[in-house]
């Protein structure tokens, strides 16, 4: 990947990186059967916006973002539409998304009686504890744990998937990504421990929620869930320490940073130690979004440089 004097910095050196880059979780990607019955599901059922939405018939595909805020501050879900594909398999490892609300009983009600939706968990307390949440399943069968908490900047609050060494993958990410344990709670009763991950309190902004159960090393993937993607300061350096951290960790590089053809947007693509997809993308301290950075592949993690991210959204 390097060469020359990059290619003599030492690990330290190189794992200095994440710990200072100005990196965030911008979406997440996935796919759908019906994207003008998600969309119309999402925004009347979920209170969210349909903030872009492009049609790209020589490559047979649509996409549309969705979220509850502008994505050069919110986090967003990037739906894909592949023509003539009305159905996905979900898999075993993908877990769910959350939205933060102030009243979980209200939105409940709200979408039993107004939406294609439907309520797979009644609202209440979660048990042995007083947060009272609900799960609702779209048409997809993707689900969405609705939790009661305080007026939010982040109503779209977690992603969970399931992995299978849990102090594996919280090494990884604290490393690789830069990202910083914020809690970790196991539940013996029902055999799992939880540990959530991001680069801000939870209250705060949008958080990756691992899940180990006991025993399980491995899951299925499926082909509907796809990636998140993570805006940062310098794509090179942050794919750099990804790369190392992969030596060490387990997972793998799928594409070196660069720039996407025809767009300047630089990104790099890897896969996390359980085969969770993840792309990074450059983002400037102006911020952009890139007019549709669609990587119709399984799932992964994207690096996403921040400049170039924000120059497209204009």
């Amino acid at each position: 990947m390097a060469s020359g004097s990059e290619a003599e910095k030492s690990p330290e050196v190189v794992l200095e990186w994440p710990k200072k880059d100005k990196k965030r979780l911008l979406h997440a990607v996935y796919r759908v059967g019906d994207l003008d019955r998600t969309i119309k599901c999402y925004t009347e059922c979920f209170g969210m916006k349909l903030l872009r939405q492009r049609d790209v018939p020589e490559e047979k595909y649509t996409n549309a973002f969705l979220g509850f805020g502008p994505e050069d501050t919110n986090f967003a879900l990037e739906l894909t539409y592949n023509y003539g594909v009305d159905k996905y398999d979900i898999g075993a490892g993908f877990g769910h998304f959350a939205i933060a609300t102030e009243d979980v009983y209200k939105l409940a009600e709200k979408i039993k009686s107004s939406c294609c939706c439907k309520i797979t968990r009644e609202p209440g307390p979660v048990k042995g504890g007083s947060t009272v949440i609900a799960f609702a399943q779209d048409p997809d069968g993707y689900m969405f744990e609705l939790i009661q908490r305080g007026p939010t900047p982040e109503p779209l609050c977690q992603v969970m998937l399931r992995v299978g060494d849990l102090d594996r993958s919280i090494k990884f990410y604290e490393k690789a990504l830069g990202m910083k344990l914020l809690r970790k709670k196991d539940v013996p009763d029902y055999k799992y421990t939880i540990a959530m991950l991001g680069y801000a309190d939870e209250d705060k902004t949008t958080v990756i929620e691992l899940t180990y159960n006991y025993g399980v090393t491995e899951y299925t993937k499926g082909n509907a869930y796809a990636q998140v993607a993570i805006g940062t300061e310098d794509v090179y350096k942050s794919a750099e320490a990804v790369e190392l951290v992969t030596k060490e960790l387990g997972g793998k590089i799928l594409r070196q940073p660069g720039p996407l053809p025809g767009l300047n947007t630089k990104i790099a693509s890897f896969l996390d130690p359980d085969g969770w997809k993840v792309h990074i993308i450059r983002i400037s301290s102006r911020r952009t979004v890139p007019k549709f950075i669609v990587l119709n592949s399984t799932v992964d993690k994207v690096l996403v440089d921040n400049a170039d991210f924000l120059k497209e959204l204009q």
